[in-house]
């Protein structure tokens, strides 16, 4: 991948253009550009649109990933209110608001994920304190855009959603990114592990490493399938996959490519098992109604049904093992939103 450019997140753009109206604001003159280091280490520096309003703007940048937002404005609005107290996010234009339970933000809020509030009240912090501050973030567009996204699935409605967990995108063609896990496996193994652990991204990644600490953790994005035949081509000898529901209620549906454009089972696949488990008609039929995979777990977690986890952790292995043939010893972990094993093929 190191001959792809790499970008920013609307949420980079966001926590970008808020500092620029904090400072234009203290200053008196609005910034042509602003700095600020992301989660993943890396250092932002965009151009600053100003406006009328005293808004400021920053062109989203994806770099050389097909990514639908590349190119719109992000724009932040800064209002000082009395006192110290909270940061208060608003929706502007173009940006969604959350409707339904089961999503990490809570109904009635603006779809800013919490990676990106996180930035945004560092950036206003570093310029204005304590004080009480309301951020209203828009993207003239958004509306439209949306309606190519998930979100109208999900149960967010007017709008995108401000997203990123480490700040930067990385450029996901499906070629690009096969190769690149390829030879990050590749080398894994030829290092001498031949005990892998595959999880989805980053936070499936944190939590791998603190339930299985010196194991050797790769990450698969979407592409469960072809990093299982890599795995098989390559000699590793035990797979241990791990993750949310979300993704792994696929995988245990025989679904080996996770993303939503590919296909979606997760639900059909946890009522299938919630059957084999005589749980009452009116809980699967709640649970087939819900719009992601964390209400459903809730439901079903409220009903005392835990066990479903490992019946479609075993699910998942068999599947696993099927495409490799058998000649790799296959475990499945199933994770909740904290990181915990809620379900699990090994003892």
């Amino acid at each position: 991948m190191a001959d792809l450019r790499e970008g920013f997140t609307t949420g980079s753009c966001a926590a970008a253009a808020a500092l620029a109206c904090c400072l234009w604001q203290r200053d008196g003159t609005c910034p042509s550009q602003v700095s600020l280091r992301v989660p993943a280490g890396k250092v932002y520096t965009p151009v600053i649109i100003p406006h009328a309003d005293g808004s400021c703007g920053v062109i989203k940048d994806s770099g050389d990933d097909p990514d639908i937002t590349n190119g719109m404005e992000v724009i932040a609005k800064i209002e000082l209110l009395e006192g110290n107290g909270p940061i208060i996010f608003c929706a502007g234009e173009g940006v969604g608001t959350v409707t339904e339970t089961g999503l990490k933000i809570p109904v009635g809020e603006p779809a800013i994920n919490l990676v990106p509030r996180q930035m945004i009240e560092e950036a206003v912090r570093s310029v204005c304190g304590d004080r009480a501050i309301k951020v209203t973030v828009s993207v003239p567009g958004g509306k439209e855009v949306a309606k190519k996204t998930f979100n109208p699935r999900l149960g967010i409605v007017d709008g995108i959603s401000i997203l990123g967990t480490s700040g930067v995108v990385r450029p996901m063609s499906d070629e690009a990114l096969r190769e690149s896990l390829y030879v990050e496996l590749k080398m894994r193994i030829s290092q001498g592990w031949k005990n892998i652990v595959f999880t989805f991204g980053n936070q499936g990644e944190e939590a791998m490493k603190r339930l299985f600490p010196n194991s050797c953790i790769v990450q698969i994005s979407n592409e469960v399938g072809f990093m299982l035949d890599s795995a098989l081509e390559l000699g590793a000898e035990h797979i241990l996959l791990g993750g949310h529901p979300g993704k792994l209620s696929k995988v245990a549906a025989g679904v080996m490519q996770t993303h939503s454009k590919y296909g979606d089972a997760r639900l059909e696949a946890i009522i299938t098992h919630l059957a084999r488990l005589k749980a009452p008609v009116e809980l699967i039929e709640s649970v087939y109604a819900c719009k992601t995979t964390d209400a459903a777990m809730k439901l079903i977690h409220e009903a005392g049904y835990y066990e479903v986890w490992n019946l479609m952790a075993y699910a998942a292995q068999k599947y696993c093992s099927l495409r490799v043939r058998c000649e790799i010893n296959i475990d499945i972990v199933y994770l909740d939103a904290q990181g915990n094993i809620i379900g699990k093929t090994m003892e």
